[in-house]
């Protein structure tokens, strides 16, 4: 699901349609994505300490969202993502 979510960011990063909130992101540039990732990290850190499992899967889906469109604001592929999970997991084995 996250790397069909990743296609779909580009998908919009590429269109940039009206309307989107992806495109508007984007279009608002790293700053305001950077900023997006430190309000959904202290969210998930308030509800993983105060509030139901629920609400810190939202904001752990509302995180790595967030994360995604910074990959992508910064034409990085999911793929870098993937091969630097895998790099670290062969160093672990």
């Amino acid at each position: 699901m996250l790397e069909q979510l990743f296609e779909i960011i580009e998908s919009r990063k590429a269109a940039m349609p009206e309307g989107s909130y992806t495109a508007q992101l984007l279009a608002a540039g790293e700053q305001k994505i950077l900023s997006k990732i430190a309000e959904e990290s202290a969210e998930l850190v308030l509800a993983a300490e105060q509030e139901g499992d629920r609400r810190v899967v939202e904001e752990l889906a509302d995180l790595f969202y967030h994360t995604l469109v910074l990959l992508a604001v910064r034409g990085l592929s999911f793929e870098d993502l993937e091969a630097e999970l895998r790099r670290r997991h062969s160093r672990t084995e």
